[in-house]
């Protein structure tokens, strides 16, 4: 397997995206249409894969993103942003009250890469996509160390995920890794591969 290319986002391309989350969900909780502030250039301006997450008190309130690259990633933070706090079925929607004490984390994610033997996995720098029978979950790299799983327990849990079976990875699934740049306002970039 080739290693997923990664980037570096910098200090100030991070507090960008991270300001357009938080102001695009206060701008839809408020009843108005946001409009970020037009990125022409730099990483902001490209387009990859993106998860919002967003955490009150350290639990996880909403997180919903993009897999494949869906137009420029400062488009896609307030899109995934508002999505995260108000669509993700896990959750009621944020309420403007919550705002203020709630945290964004932003992951943006590198290619996908075919796994053809789950030895390529490293847990805590790779994501999963497990795809079969139509159905599909995914996993950030954060949420198996955060959890510190094993590599098998980070397969079945990627799969009870996409509504399948814990061990429908090791048959006719198709499985697919990525890293993520991931940073957040109560912490700095956290995980990046090269």
């Amino acid at each position: 397997m080739s290693r997923p290319v990664m980037f570096q986002l910098t200090d100030s391309d991070q507090r960008l995206l991270l300001q357009i989350a938080r102001n695009a969900v206060g701008a839809y909780l408020h009843g108005e249409v946001f409009s970020p502030p037009e990125v022409s250039s730099g990483i902001p301006s490209q387009s990859f894969g993106i998860f919002v997450s967003i955490h009150k008190h350290g639990e996880l309130r909403g997180c919903i993103g993009n897999v494949h690259a869906a137009g420029p990633l400062y488009r896609s933070a307030a899109e995934c942003a508002i999505s995260a706090a108000v669509d993700d079925p896990r959750f009621a929607p944020l309420t403007n009250e919550e705002l203020s004490i709630v945290d964004f984390e932003i992951s943006v994610l590198s290619s996908m890469q075919r796994i053809e033997d789950i030895t390529e996995i490293e847990v805590g720098k790779h994501g999963l996509l497990i795809r079969k029978r139509g159905h599909g979950g995914l996993l950030l790299p954060q949420v198996a160390a955060a959890y510190s799983w094993d590599r098998i327990r980070f397969l079945q849990e990627t799969c009870r995920k996409g509504g399948l079976k814990a061990d429908d990875w090791r048959d006719g699934a198709t499985i697919h890794c990525f890293t993520a740049f991931v940073f957040g306002e109560q912490h700095p970039h956290m995980t990046a591969a090269s």
